[in-house]
């Protein structure tokens, strides 16, 4: 539960067109956190560099993948990141390191006193096999969807494991 005087620590996850893997990431850090009870302390959404997909739903195939794994994905719809998402206190969890750079870039062109989010490599810290960067599955069969499923799990595990040791 929130308390009086508590600000939100938004979780943000940010992709190319917002439908395959943050949206995804979206889906399973929200389990994590609601499973804790946390979810009004620690709301949990996502957005893409590219406004080419707004207002869609997730890819079905990274829904399908994400369902069959107990995740819930109703009513996640893609869009851009907007400046105010710098403006909440929380992190910006980039899917890749070109990401990072849009968000970085990005960040630049706000007002740094306004500022209160931290921007993050999401598969930073992750131990091998995983690459730094997640891969985009769009292009690929189901293996790519369930591998980046695999991924993002243990990425998101990992981050709210330590997001919750540091509160």
């Amino acid at each position: 539960m929130l308390h009086k005087g508590m600000t939100p620590f938004r979780l943000v996850f940010i992709c190319t067109g917002n439908i395959c893997r943050s949206p995804t990431a979206e889906a399973v850090m929200r389990a994590l956190v609601h499973k804790d009870g946390l979810s009004d302390r620690y709301p949990v959404d996502s957005a893409g560099t590219s406004d080419f997909h707004d207002g869609e739903g997730i890819d079905p195939r990274a829904a399908q993948i994400a369902q069959a794994h107990g995740y819930d994905t109703t009513g996640i719809r893609a869009r851009a990141v907007r400046a105010d998402d710098f403006l909440a206190t929380g992190i910006m969890f980039a899917m890749t390191r070109e990401h990072l750079r849009f968000l970085e870039a990005m960040a630049q062109t706000i007002d740094a006193q306004k500022r209160r989010c931290r921007l993050a490599l999401f598969a930073e810290g992750l131990p091998e096999p995983y690459p730094l960067d997640v891969p985009d599955p769009y292009y690929g069969g189901q293996k790519g969807f369930e591998d980046v499923l695999t991924m993002i799990e243990a990425g998101c595990q990992h981050h709210w494991q330590t997001i919750k040791d540091h509160a």
